[in-house]
């Protein structure tokens, strides 16, 4: 059965791939908007959200709009992730462009640090890991969570291997990736936007405690590392812009800033983002299941920066 699994899904995102980018993006908000009409458990979920983010300033009516526009963006750039991963460079350069890369300049310097960038589920995330054709000078990483069919998770990064990043399972290779991190100068990318779980930092969301995890903040701090934020917009259909933020501070008169506050400025960021164009963030997550643990994470004495690590 997982041999079977895995020629079909193959044989899928196989035709996916050699479809013109705008019929897959076609494709993926249809089948969006059929999820929308069978799936109630995510439907309520995205409006429920919502609901919660936006309160008052959105009418019941304008919820149950975002939401289903949101099933639509979810399935666009879904499918046009697959396709957009077996695109060489030339063609990923004609659909996307990264503004504020001269905030990294630094590092082609010979000194130049590790960088860390806290990215979220906004737009087409799969193309984070193409932002090496716009910064160079940096090898890019990022953690991933294995998807629990095994079969489906080979393809998946055997697909994400075409990039030239490299992926770090979260529960199964923190020690691989504190030795990339200690050897070489790497550009860390840390999906920051969903529940952390019990082990995750309680921190304001839209106004809300909810579990946040504290990687990106611990990853800098213990490595000395920069913070920026990077968020992927939809444009228009089958084109993304990635922007990326301003540094966070680390240190504050020359001292570690708590990890907390690190945090906080992050997901700050990302709430900028979600405002700017809520259709484009993932609502079906329940971002707000958890609040957290207490804030007591430190500088100097950091704890894992993951769930897992």
């Amino acid at each position: 059965m997982n041999t079977l699994l895995y020629r079909v899904a193959k044989g899928f995102l196989g035709l996916l791939q050699v479809m013109p980018l705008p019929v897959v993006a076609r494709l993926g908000r249809f089948l969006g908007a059929l999820t929308h009409a069978l799936d109630a458990r995510h439907r309520r979920a995205a409006r429920e959200n919502l609901a919660l983010a936006f309160g008052e300033a959105l009418s019941p009516a304008e919820v149950r709009r975002l939401a289903s526009e949101n099933f639509r963006r979810i399935g666009e750039n879904f499918a046009s992730a697959v396709r957009t991963l077996a695109m060489t460079d030339d063609e990923v350069r004609r659909v996307l462009t990264v503004a504020g890369a001269e905030k990294l300049a630094w590092t082609n310097r010979p000194n130049a640090r590790s960088c860390v960038v806290a990215i979220g589920h906004f737009g087409n995330f799969e193309l984070y890991a193409r932002g090496n054709l716009f910064v160079p000078g940096l090898q890019y990483a990022t953690t991933y969570r294995a998807l629990r069919q095994p079969a489906l998770n080979r393809l998946m990064q055997d697909i994400r291997a075409r990039s030239g990043c490299l992926f770090f399972e979260r529960r199964s290779d923190a020690a691989a990736l504190r030795e990339a991190m200690s050897r070489q100068r790497i550009m860390i990318g840390f999906l920051a936007d969903q529940n952390a779980g019990d082990r995750g930092l309680a921190v304001p969301f839209f106004g809300r405690d909810c579990s946040t995890t504290t990687a990106p903040a611990v990853f800098a701090l213990r490595y000395g590392c920069p913070v920026y934020t990077a968020v992927c917009y939809r444009v228009a259909l089958g084109r993304w812009r990635i922007e990326i933020g301003d540094e966070i501070p680390t240190h504050t008169a020359g001292q570690p800033r708590p990890v907390e506050a690190i945090t906080r400025d992050i997901n700050a960021a990302f709430e900028v983002a979600v405002r700017r164009d809520p259709a484009n963030w993932f609502w079906v997550h329940r971002r707000w299941k958890r609040p957290g643990r207490p804030a007591r994470t430190t500088a100097s004495s950091p704890e894992p920066a993951t769930e897992e690590f």
